[in-house]
């Protein structure tokens, strides 16, 4: 199992059931340094799935006042590939520290 943090479309049901088949657990973390931007979403699957023209996105900032509350999810090796397909070309998945001392994926602007 690994974690993978998320602060937008990933929190809705039906874009966890369509990605990844199950309804996933979490629970809140924060995140720093991280600024939230939009962009808008082109992808259609994407789309239909999220419905949702504009998604959230994070910018590094490196900034410790800049905080961002999100949930931390379990997932596996292979739903962390399908988060992956989920996630447009505007996104790159990285490795972070939260708050709470776990260690987990989050996607960033490229």
């Amino acid at each position: 199992m690994v974690y993978l943090f998320s602060y937008g479309t990933l929190q809705k049901e039906q874009v966890q059931l369509e990605t990844f088949g199950r309804i996933l657990e979490g629970e809140k973390d924060i995140l720093t340094g991280y600024k939230l931007n939009m962009v808008e979403i082109t992808d259609p699957e994407v789309l239909r799935k999220s419905n949702q023209k504009y998604h959230p996105i994070l910018e590094f900032s490196g900034n410790s006042n800049d905080t961002l509350e999100g949930l931390l999810f379990k997932v596996t090796d292979d739903e962390i590939l399908r988060a992956d397909e989920y996630e447009v070309d505007n996104y790159k998945r990285i490795e972070t520290v939260f708050k709470s001392g776990k260690t987990g994926f989050i996607y960033v602007a490229k």
